[in-house]
């Protein structure tokens, strides 16, 4: 299968080569990349900033894991089965659950410090969903950024990991069989590999993360702009479950108008007995769910988005005041730090919250392996659609996922390689210039899809509200396809190639959403109010046509 579509683009103006490319440094990729060299493969890592400025650094609450005394991987696999409202695949949870207690002691054997108790032992905390104690966590509550920092330094060791940092990934590179020979790519720098390259490789992994900035507010950081899954349909790969993104229930409020990334308070703060209440101290969650505020975050996020519209509020409270100030310093000091930088102190006073885009459930379907649709792309972490998260991803979860399936795809590339499957590829240059120019909007596009998106996909969603989206996304497309008409193209840079992913990606989920006529996990419609296992207890698998449209087909029963 060849290239079909095509970011705007200069010729690429250098060219590098190696054995297995991996985009994206965060946990999945790392991982990748450190475990190929154990096989004796070649790795690159391309990231879009640098090595530690992914979604991983940002991960507060921790990495769940069958770790504890008494809990089992049966267990973990019921609470994530539970959260997942009947969409995961049972397969892919089993293997998350038992293989994930290993992957975090090969973690551990990595360099990576977690918190631990008098005795030793692994500290563990609850978080929404879980029904036992089994969430490790490191620094209190700097997790990723401790998992970051073990998993960069071992990478920056290893002479045959070659690194390129400010470097966005633009499209898919196929031999003449249509197997995945490499990428193109745009450094943001200065020297031999400035501006356009290519690097051919045997395989190509995506670890791109995910793609929180659709939205006006998420607690994702600013790369993180759908860059894989927008790259995997450009080449022809299948994905799925888009419609189910995950809005976290408690990132902080910082006023009405407030965009971009968001400071977010973990949900280990209500795993260690924070209540949720709105203005008069009432703690609304109780009552809704056996777990009340340790509900899966679908049905916390709802309930405080149907507070809010009860009473007319734009956020509602965190109240950890009984922690006390020597708990807030020691187990929460980031967040603690985070919220006195916003002039709101914990220890004497509730912290106001309100829901925002957090983490994509859906993204480029793979299998077990991590093999995509694509010969020789694979995915995982954020950016893949393994099958565990379902309709709503676990607290904790996403972590691990990216840990055992980062493991899985070495392992298969490593067994391709020594079994004489993983050899040179050449590119099929005539199938890269035949891939249909894709139009770039104006960079300034950016902050109308967001406004887009916030305002008809957010939490709460109609047809109505995802027509109005729709329509502003074409009339977007149209306009840029019009100037290319008209001779007035946007130039290709980074903010336009941002802005076409953005596009893509919004239209693709809006199309997903609305063609979901049931309200399941955190697709949540106003319209369609009821679960509907009958007609909807099924995947959305959506490509993109020869036009260039998403086109979401309903997986059959």
């Amino acid at each position: 299968m060849s290239v079909t579509h095509r970011l705007t683009a200069p010729a690429p103006g250098w060219t590098a080569a190696t054995d297995v490319v991996v985009v994206g440094s965060g946990v999945a990729g790392l991982t990748v990349a450190l475990n190929v060299r154990k096989a004796g493969l070649r790795a690159m890592v391309v990231t879009k900033a640098v090595l530690d400025e992914g979604s991983t650094r940002w991960a507060q609450g921790g990495i769940a894991a069958a770790l504890g005394e008494g809990d089992t991987p049966e267990q973990h696999l019921d609470d994530t089965l539970v959260a997942g409202a009947g969409l995961c695949d049972e397969e892919a949870v089993r293997t998350l659950v038992t293989e994930g207690p290993d992957a975090v002691r090969r973690l551990i054997a990595t360099g990576a410090l977690f918190d631990r108790g008098e005795d030793g032992e692994i500290l563990l905390t609850r978080e929404g969903g879980h029904h036992r104690r089994r969430i490790a966590h490191a620094g209190g509550d700097a997790t990723g950024a401790e998992i970051s920092r073990a998993l960069v330094a071992a990478v920056r060791t290893d002479p045959g990991i070659e690194l390129i940092e400010h470097a966005l990934v633009l499209d898919l590179l196929t031999d003449t069989e249509g197997h995945a020979a490499g990428l193109t790519l745009h450094v943001m720098g200065e020297g031999q590999r400035d501006g356009v390259g290519a690097v051919r490789a045997r395989a190509v992994v995506l670890a791109t993360g995910g793609m929180g900035q659709v939205f006006s507010a998420t607690t994702n950081p600013a790369v993180s702009t759908g860059d894989g899954v927008a790259l995997a349909l450009r080449a022809g790969a299948a994905v799925t479950d888009l419609e189910f993104v995950q809005f976290h229930p408690t990132p902080l409020w910082v006023g009405p108008d407030a965009e971009g990334q968001l400071p977010l308070i973990s949900e280990a703060v209500r795993g260690e007995g924070a209540h949720l209440v709105d203005a008069d101290g009432v703690r609304f969650m109780v009552g809704q769910h056996e777990l009340a505020e340790l509900a899966p975050r679908d049905i916390v996020a709802k309930a405080i988005t149907r507070r809010m519209q009860e009473q007319g509020a734009d956020h509602m409270f965190l109240d950890g005041r009984h922690f006390g100030a020597e708990m807030w310093e020691h187990r929460f000091p980031t967040i603690l730090a985070t919220c006195r930088a916003h002039g709101i102190d914990p220890v004497t006073a509730p912290i106001p919250i309100a829901p925002a885009a957090h983490y994509a459930s859906g993204g480029v379907r793979t299998d077990p392996r991590g093999r995509t649709s694509v010969p020789g792309l694979y995915a995982c972490g954020e950016v893949a659609c393994t099958g565990v998260h379902g309709a709503n991803r676990l607290a904790s979860n996403s972590l691990l996922e990216g840990l055992v399936f980062a493991e899985r795809i070495a392992a298969d590339l490593a067994g391709r390689h020594a079994a004489g499957e993983l050899p040179e590829r050449t590119v099929d240059v005539a199938a890269a210039r035949a891939a249909r120019p894709v139009p770039l909007p104006p960079s300034e596009a950016r902050a109308e899809i967001q406004r887009l998106m916030s305002r008809g996909a957010g939490v709460l969603r109609s047809a109505a509200s995802m027509a109005g989206a729709a329509a502003g996304l074409a009339l977007i497309a149209e306009q840029a396809h019009s100037h290319v008409a008209e001779e007035k193209p946007a130039d290709p840079r980074v903010e336009t190639w941002e802005a076409a992913n953005l596009l893509l990606v919004a239209t693709a989920l809006v199309a997903a959403a609305a063609q979901r006529e049931e309200t399941r996990g955190c697709h949540w419609r106003e319209d369609f109010p009821e679960r509907d296992d009958a007609h909807w207890r099924r995947h959305l698998i959506t490509t993109l046509a020869a036009s260039g449209d998403p086109v979401s087909t309903p997986e059959e029963q």
